[in-house]
């Protein structure tokens, strides 16, 4: 009987199999740090202060910071308090792009971050855990003469924590707070060219509102975006890549479909695996360009995490179909107690992610970091998300040392087979083991790749070229799985290859040539048929004598 493709392909063309992904892994990560630009891009924008002079109930009025229809702007608030104008009356305005640039479809997100310049003054100190309260209207328009059409309306609160590191006294007046950065607004996609912000901070002395929250004198965003360069790319690999991964998923399952056995466990989560792998590849994205599909990033973030989720899941059940000492194999129940957890953490995460940009789907002010209770339950989430997958990777290591010492145990029986048949089994040893080592390779990088996509300054620069770190990451992560799911249906494909009478399933050629029954070192389930239950490494028979 043949056994998968990894144990019968020749060492040479699997070698040429191995150089030719070794070569589209570093054409990825070379896509992404050569070619493309920066994933993001920030904008900083310092709000224009806009006086309402006449109030209108009739209508929403939009106040416009620079061009022909300009409001009545206020250098500081020394000119409102000469003029006599109150806080209520101020609106700051920020337009979104900068004068002279515009939005555009493929910038796919935008996500807006607030700080306030906060003077200190001996009369007016910010109160511990003071909230501000914030008016604030979105409204679009696609070129510079329309009226603008409002988009959203909302009514938020932001927890101030600010520190000011010098002594609180009088000729400390007019320093500012050293305030965190507040999230303030996140847009699924950017489907129209400019935006306008108008944010109102209502003072109500009577029902404390906006008091003790010291003496505002600016409001500075910072809006960033994905760059159009970068999603060009970025789109341009997953079209390739989705053809490739289905094909070699459809003909991975014809092999299994052509055998006279019904396909084992193993087989099963490998073509779950492809399918998971080719849902986060179809490029839906295009769509977006063209319409206003404001729930992509919600739809992305749940096709990655059931990407995760089936990966995390095969890479336990991998290890558990090559481990000797388990009893019972090819059944999912087998599994339970560690494919649950996954689950019921991908459950929980995909709550989490429904709480807050679910929500932004109908008011894209909303964060759940705005609020005490929301902010622990977020870092709760982050924390226990943390240490669950350290936990994961720890166990991972124990399952794979624990197959590479099932593999190493069984060369005891070795020297007992005649020279070929040991020369054909040590080069199974190695290539499973290379093939375990690959696996934790990549859930090492995939860990790597979480941790340098927080880094800020995502570029290096090598001679005149400048690499994109970045970018390189997300190119050449998100290859390195596609290669892994694509090598991994390769290798365990059924191979219709059989051996000769030395190299025979179920026998070892003795000194005289004659053959008897032998010791047949089985190293994986995926075989083109079974004589009964099969079993990983199981010995199907006695030491062959020479």
């Amino acid at each position: 009987m043949a056994g998968a493709i990894i144990e019968n392909m020749s060492t040479k063309k699997l070698v040429i199999v191995g150089v030719t992904l070794l070569l589209f892994q570093a054409l990825a990560f070379m896509v992404g740090g050569l070619i493309a630009p920066s994933p993001t891009t920030a904008v900083h924008y310092l709000a224009t202060k806009c006086v309402d002079t006449v109030k209108s109930q009739q209508e929403t009025k939009w106040f416009m910071p620079w061009g022909p229809n300009q409001c009545d702007k206020l250098q500081s608030f020394d000119d409102a308090m000469a003029k006599r104008i109150e806080a209520n009356d101020i609106v700051f305005a920020v337009h979104i792009p900068l004068p002279k640039k515009e939005m555009s479809p493929w910038f796919q997100f935008m996500l807006v971050i607030l700080q306030f310049d906060i003077a200190f003054k001996m009369y007016n100190q910010i109160e511990e855990g003071a909230m501000v309260n914030i008016e604030v209207g979105l409204a679009y328009r696609d070129d510079t003469v329309s009226p603008w059409t409002e988009m959203a309306r909302s009514f938020e609160q932001r927890r101030l924590n600010c520190s000011f590191t010098t002594a609180k006294t009088v000729e400390n007046e007019g320093r500012h707070y050293e305030c965190d950065l507040l999230p303030f607004m996140e847009l699924g996609s950017v489907a129209h060219k400019y935006y306008l912000l108008n944010i109102r901070l209502p003072v109500n002395e009577r029902k404390k509102i906006n008091v003790k929250i010291g003496e505002i004198k600016d409001i500075r965003l910072v809006s960033i975006h994905q760059n159009g360069g970068f999603t060009k790319v970025w789109f341009a690999m997953k079209t390739f890549l989705t053809p490739s991964i289905l094909i070699i998923m459809i003909w991975y399952w014809r092999r299994i479909s052509l055998m006279s056995r019904p396909p084992v466990l193993l087989e099963k989560v490998i073509l779950a695996l492809g399918i998971s792998m080719t849902f986060i590849n179809i490029p839906v994205e295009w769509f977006s360009i063209g319409f206003n599909w404001t729930w992509m990033l919600l739809f992305g973030d749940i096709r990655q995490g059931i990407f995760y989720s089936m990966l995390l899941s095969f890479w336990i059940i991998f290890c558990g179909e090559h481990l000797m000492d388990q009893t019972e194999r090819n059944r999912f129940s087998v599994y339970w107690k560690q494919v649950g957890p996954i689950v019921f953490g991908s459950f929980c995460l995909f709550i989490f992610d429904m709480c807050e940009r679910g929500v932004q789907l109908t008011n894209p002010f909303y964060s759940i970091w705005a609020s005490d209770v929301g902010t622990e339950l977020a870092m709760a989430f982050i924390i226990v998300a943390g240490i669950c997958a350290c936990l994961y990777f720890l166990f991972l290591c124990f399952m794979v040392y624990q197959v590479f010492r099932n593999i190493s145990g069984k060369r005891t029986s070795l020297p007992a087979m005649t020279k070929a048949r040991r020369l054909h089994y040590e080069g199974l040893i190695f290539r499973f083991k290379f093939l375990m080592l690959v696996t934790l390779a990549c859930a090492a990088m995939t860990v790597i790749f979480f941790i340098i996509s927080q880094v800020n300054e995502g570029h290096w620069h090598w001679g005149e070229h400048t690499v994109q770190v970045n970018s390189a990451f997300f190119t050449g992560i998100y290859g390195m799985w596609n290669l892994y799911v694509f090598a991994i249906m390769f290798l365990y494909a059924p191979s219709h290859k059989r051996y000769g009478d030395e190299q025979s399933s179920g026998q070892c050629i003795t000194g005289d040539g004659g053959a008897n029954s032998g010791e047949d070192l089985q190293l994986t389930t995926t075989i083109t048929h079974v004589d009964g239950p099969t079993e990983i490494y199981k010995m199907t028979g006695k030491e062959a004598q020479e």
